[in-house]
């Protein structure tokens, strides 16, 4: 039988990048995948459900879960994958940028957890992860609010675990590295190299390695860890 057979998850940014791929594994192991993005969806499924929604606004959050109770019988598991990445120096940062990437990257993953955790606790089982950043250790110069806003998604995680550990909902964090993706093509690649060059496991990261933890913190026998984070790559 698929993995995730007969479990709805939650995935947002799902129609790019890591989400895409996140999407694409829930969905070949059976699951029914509701995936939420800014823009239009990035596969077709007959169990992939797509909502365009802006999860920084929370009103259209609460608009996107007011939907979900009406269709959905429970959610089982919620990845935290959206973010966006501005990377300049802190004194040519424009503010909006700023702004957008603490609505984007720690408001959104907030509002989304608590929403979710509503439906998971009438049935007493759920799983949180949040998508982090090699960027929160290595602390590369140009990304000061965007791993501020990383740090502070993994002490989020932390204490929604705590709040929610009573009805047997876990939430955890992976923190990836560089992996090809839209985002990173932002970046100058050489930099990128050097980043990754520096990791204890110099490479970048695949899908595989993503999909490994994702699965372990995703599974039922995972009931007893939370409040955890691993880094890829030997970060720490």
């Amino acid at each position: 039988m698929a993995k995730y057979a007969g479990r709805n998850v939650i995935v947002t940014g799902s129609s790019r990048g890591v989400g895409d791929l996140l999407t694409r594994h829930f969905l070949d192991e059976g699951a029914t995948v509701i995936g939420v993005a800014r823009g239009p969806a990035g596969c077709e499924h007959e169990r992939y459900r797509h909502h365009q929604a802006d999860i920084a606004d929370p009103a259209e959050v609460q608009k996107l879960f007011a939907l979900l109770r009406t269709t959905v019988k429970t959610i089982d598991i919620v990845v935290n994958n959206a973010a966006v990445l501005t990377s300049q120096y802190a004194m040519i940062m424009p503010a909006g940028a700023a702004q957008a990437m603490v609505n984007l990257n720690l408001l959104a993953p907030f509002l989304v957890a608590r929403e979710a955790a509503k439906l998971m606790r009438k049935s007493k089982s759920g799983r949180i992860i949040n998508i982090s950043s090699m960027a929160v250790s290595l602390e590369p110069e140009g990304d000061s609010v965007y791993a501020a806003c990383k740090a502070g998604l993994t002490t989020l995680s932390n204490v929604l675990a705590k709040e929610f550990a009573s009805f047997n909902v876990t939430c955890n964090t992976l923190g990836i590295t560089a992996i090809e993706t839209d985002m990173l093509k932002q970046l100058p690649r050489d930099k990128i190299d050097a980043v990754v060059a520096r990791l204890p496991i110099p490479r970048y990261a695949t899908a595989d390695d993503i999909l490994n933890v994702i699965d372990f913190f995703a599974s039922e026998r995972s009931g007893y860890v939370t409040a955890q984070t691993i880094y890829l790559g030997g970060v720490h």
